[in-house]
Parts: C-alpha cells; structure tokens; sequence
C-alpha cells in the first residue's frame, strides 16, 4: 500500500502533462519583462550566456567536384576551377547555415587580408530577409 506523499504525486497517464507544461510556461512568462528579457535584478542572465556561445562562420568562395583519381594528381601551382565566378556573391555560413550573402573585400587596415562587405541577410527559411 503506498503512503500518503506517494499517492499524491501519482498522475493518471497522460493526463496532467499538458498542466505541467502549461504552467512552467506560465512560470516562464512570468519572470520575462514586456521586452523579453528575463527579469533578474535588471540583468539578462540567459541572453549574457547565450551570447557567449562561439560559432564557426565560413565565408564560402566556392567549390569543386572531381574523381579521386584527379585529386591525387594535383601538385602544387596547379589551379581548381570553382563553381562560383569572379564578381558573384560568397556564401556566410554559420554553423552549416548559409546566414548572408556578400562581397568580397580587402580590409582597409591591413591590405594583406580579405574581408567580406555584406549584401544580403538570407532569411531562416532560406528566402531573403533583406539587403
């Protein structure tokens, strides 16, 4: 026979998982400001660790499909043709997800560095957001 404390957190199956997540979402709801921040004493604490998160961005130039055998025999000073022509915009990836669309550039400072002038913001379906 179960005792007292036991019976009462027991749920039929099924049958408050809604409840629950109902109201941690309330409780969530609860401690964010009209703005979406968490409210903590006037500070982000989430939003501060979520913006530390380092990502992998990949300005792609192009790229290459050839057999293995034509792989093997490349040597040096010897040129692979890409995909992409001159003047076309490169690819910023992120994590895998192409985020935007760009020029590439030589950095002002340092004229021994490329940069890449954005033009264009791809959208989270893939569609343009804008330039």
């Amino acid at each position: 026979m179960a005792d007292k404390d036991e019976t009462e957190t027991r749920r039929p199956l099924g049958a408050s998982r809604e409840n629950d997540r109902e109201s941690r979402a309330r409780s969530f709801a609860a401690r964010m400001d009209e703005g979406g921040k968490e409210k903590e004493n006037g500070k982000d604490a989430n939003l501060d660790t979520i913006l530390r998160i380092p990502v992998d961005l990949q300005v792609v130039l192009g790229s290459a499909t050839m057999p293995v055998s034509n792989l093997m025999k490349l040597g040096r000073g010897q040129v692979v043709a890409l995909d992409q022509r001159v003047g076309e915009p490169v690819n910023i990836v992120v994590n895998g997800r192409v985020i935007a669309r760009g020029e590439v550039v030589v950095v002002d400072e340092d004229t021994s560095r490329f940069g890449v002038s954005l033009t264009e913001i791809v959208g989270p379906t893939g569609a343009a957001a804008g330039a």
